[in-house]
């Protein structure tokens, strides 16, 4: 077999060399970096469309409760004024939301009308049912449902909106006595919200951390933190989280 000598080889890079310069810089320019940094660009607009699309659903939510919480504890207005005040203000916020996607449609005064409408039935619809109903999967016992219109408007609004978001959420407990504290073996407290208040409505619950991710009793406490209610993870009977709404400061 005849061998190849450096003679030969020398011959054969220069070969390849000199054919790598008859080249344009376009044909040995690589395009990979190009098509990732378009498909990232690409990633990041749809991530910040989303982000956008669930901040705009969550707002009506948000503005619901923080506008009621805000007039209930700030201003004084008792807690269905309160409420009422929330339910205009959301409705407005959908109303704005149907004008800007039906922006280009005949008849705008028409449909400003019929929009104004839709959004009112929808947040008082839903207000009622919160106020009126608790369902069986969120309580942890008959008695809780059984006591559930004792809780005040706004925190029964409150639940019902975080078990839009949370459907494993269940109140531990609405309403205390003095007995029900010497029945759990836990110190007495006469300041709790537990009570039935001078207003006539309990101004507390306890909702179960156990058996849950951590990053969901998080979020859920954050989130209630946000719309003005107090929240304190503790340990009584059991590890649970207390949200309460705190009296009006004008009461």
């Amino acid at each position: 077999m005849e061998q190849i000598s450096q003679k030969d080889i020398d011959w054969l890079l220069n070969k390849e060399s000199f054919a790598i310069e008859g080249k344009s810089s376009s044909d040995i320019t690589p395009t990979a970096p190009k098509e990732r940094g378009k498909k990232k660009r690409t990633f990041l607009g749809l991530l910040t469309k989303l982000i956008g699309l669930v901040l705009l659903l969550v707002l009506p939510f948000f503005l619901l409760i923080r506008t009621s919480v805000y007039l209930n504890i700030t201003h004084g207005y008792n807690g269905w004024l309160a409420l009422t005040g929330g339910i205009l203000l959301t409705s407005f916020i959908l109303l704005v939301y149907q004008l800007i996607l039906f922006r280009r449609a005949k008849h705008k005064k028409r449909v400003a009308k019929i929009s104004g409408s839709i959004a009112s039935i929808m947040v008082g619809g839903f207000c009622l049912y919160a106020v009126f109903y608790l369902s069986g999967v969120h309580a942890k016992s008959e008695e809780v449902r059984v006591v559930y219109r004792s809780l005040h408007p706004i925190l029964r609004v409150a639940v019902a909106t975080t078990t839009l978001a949370d459907n494993s959420l269940v109140i531990t407990d609405i309403k205390r006595t003095e007995e029900d504290y010497a029945k759990m073996g836990i110190p007495l407290n006469r300041a709790s919200m537990h009570y039935e208040q001078s207003n006539g409505f309990v101004h507390a619950i306890d909702l179960r951390t156990k058996g849950r991710s951590e990053f969901r009793n998080k979020s859920i406490e954050y989130a209630l933190k946000a719309v003005g209610l107090k929240t304190l993870r503790h340990v009584g009977t059991a590890d649970h989280l207390h949200v309460a709404l705190p009296l009006s400061h004008n009461r």
